[in-house]
């Protein structure tokens, strides 16, 4: 790989989302910000929404890490669950072993009496749902029934949900009505903007280890930010494949066309016109 070449200490632009690389931009700190005015309402569901690598699980991830131990998390990556497996799967996930599988209304009466106990104990319960669009209709039914266990004060625990424009699409059904007017707060992620590639760039090689992070000169970001809309996780896999084919080159720097060859190479990107290539 290129570590030595660009004086680096590991890879800037991997897929996989690591909360050491995170850039706050505008976009991602306002969608932070409302999970935290949300949250401290302490009713309702909040909604979380973008394109497909917006970065949602790393500010999921990010958000996670804010919490204090006065609140309990369940969080689930993989939602697509039948009802009586999503309540299950909650459990588990708070330490609650339920007894008496045979119905949802003895599960539901094993919950409530739980988290009324962590209610008494001054703890906060909230669930934390990743990829919700895969979640099936009956199941969110059954969240929204679980979301209705409360105090005469206050709700016993709060739904946070991260998922793609499908969710909206979902939600949209008659069937969930109930559900989708208690969302509270809800945000729609962006990719970057234009004005924010170049430092994202040069954060994330700055953060891998690079001096100065300036391996990406002006022409060549645009281009690169032209070819992934602003979409952070195909910014990083254009970065990724243009810095292997300056290295291969012996260069330095990345040119528009490390990143134009780059864009031949990956797919799901935008069909650009030759004038906006050149």
């Amino acid at each position: 790989m290129y570590l030595n070449h660009f004086g680096l200490h590991e890879l800037p632009f991997g897929i996989t989302p690591d909360t050491s690389f995170i850039y706050s931009a505008d976009a991602h700190q306002e969608a932070l910000n409302t999970l935290l005015i949300g949250l401290n309402t302490g009713e309702g569901f909040i909604k979380i929404t973008g394109e497909v690598g917006t970065g949602k699980t790393l500010l999921c991830r990010r958000f996670l890490a804010t919490l204090n131990e006065d609140q309990v998390v369940a969080y689930l990556p993989n939602p697509m669950l039948e009802p009586r497996m999503l309540l299950l799967a909650i459990a588990e996930e708070l330490g609650l072993k339920l007894l008496g599988h045979d119905n949802q209304f003895s599960l539901l009466k094993q919950f409530n009496g739980h988290l009324l106990e962590m209610a008494a104990q001054g703890k906060k319960v909230i669930i934390c749902i990743d990829e919700a669009q895969s979640m099936p209709l009956e199941s969110l039914e059954a969240l929204r029934l679980l979301s209705n266990l409360e105090t005469e004060k206050h709700k016993l625990l709060q739904v946070v949900m991260f998922g793609q424009p499908e969710l909206d699409q979902k939600l949209a059904d008659p069937a969930v009505r109930q559900l989708r007017q208690r969302i509270v707060f809800h945000y729609r992620m962006p990719g970057l903007r234009q004005h924010e590639a170049g430092h994202y760039l040069a954060h994330r090689l700055r953060v891998a280890g690079h001096r100065d992070g300036d391996v990406f000169p002006p022409a060549s970001t645009r281009l690169l930010y032209r070819l992934s809309s602003g979409t952070p996780r195909l910014v990083n896999v254009l970065a990724h494949k243009a810095m292997l084919l300056a290295y291969g080159e012996g260069k330095s720097r990345v040119s528009r066309d490390h990143v134009r060859l780059a864009g031949r190479d990956t797919e799901g990107l935008p069909a650009l016109h030759w004038w906006q290539v050149w």
